[in-house]
C-alpha cells in the first residue's frame, strides 16, 4: 500500500514538472499551422519518394494536393493533419497512383539512375530525400527541391536514360535558394 502511494505520488510529481516545463502550444495561425502541417507530413513515418504531398492553410483550412502510392496514406494523412490544433477542416485532393508492378520497377529504375550518380547520390542518404520520383502508367514526373540547377539538370538526363517511360520525363524539381546574406 507504501509503495503504492509513493508511486502515485512520484508519477504526480513527474507529470507536474512535466506540464510545468513543456513547451508552450502555438497559437493556431495559418503559419503555425502550415508548419505543424509540414513538419506532419515529413515525419509520416510511410512517406516515401515515391509520394509528393504539398499543402496550404487558410482560415484554418488546410488542403492537401499531390500524389501518394498507396491508398492507406490518403486517409492517414488527413487524419494526421484533423489532429493539429486550429485545423477546421482537411481537404484531401491527393491522387492515388495506380498499384502497377511495371510502375514500381520504373520508379526502382529511375531511383537506382538518379542516387548512383555521383553528383546525387548524397541526397539518396537522407530520411526521405528532397527528389521525389512519381510515375503513373509509365509517365515520370520529379518533384522536390535541389541544392543547384546543374543537379536539377542531371536528375532530369538521369530519370530519362533509365528506360522503360512511356514520353519525356516532367522535371518539376525546384532549386534552393540560398538566404541572401546581410
Amino acid at each position: 500500500m507504501r509503495t503504492k502511494l509513493v508511486t502515485n505520488i512520484a508519477l504526480g510529481a513527474a507529470l507536474s514538472i512535466g506540464i510545468l516545463t513543456g513547451k508552450p502550444a502555438l497559437p493556431p495561425t495559418d503559419a503555425n499551422i502550415e508548419k505543424e502541417a509540414g513538419h506532419e507530413i515529413r515525419m509520416y513515418s510511410h512517406y516515401t519518394i515515391w509520394d509528393n504531398v504539398t499543402y496550404r492553410v487558410h482560415n484554418g483550412a488546410v488542403e492537401l494536393e499531390g500524389e501518394v502510392s498507396q491508398p492507406y496514406k490518403k486517409a492517414d494523412l488527413t487524419r494526421t493533419i484533423q489532429r493539429i490544433p486550429g485545423v477546421v477542416s482537411v481537404t484531401n485532393n491527393l491522387k492515388v497512383l495506380p498499384l502497377s508492378p511495371n510502375d514500381d520497377r520504373l520508379r526502382m529504375r529511375v531511383a537506382r539512375s538518379i542516387f548512383r550518380d555521383p553528383v546525387l547520390s548524397r541526397y539518396s542518404m537522407e530520411p526521405v530525400p528532397t527528389i521525389h520520383i512519381i510515375v503513373e502508367n509509365g509517365h515520370v514526373a520529379l518533384e522536390g527541391v535541389v541544392a543547384s540547377e546543374s543537379e536539377k539538370n542531371i536528375a532530369g538526363i538521369r530519370a530519362s536514360g533509365a528506360g522503360l517511360s512511356f514520353g519525356p520525363v516532367i522535371n518539376h524539381l525546384v532549386v534552393e535558394t540560398a538566404p541572401k546574406k546581410g
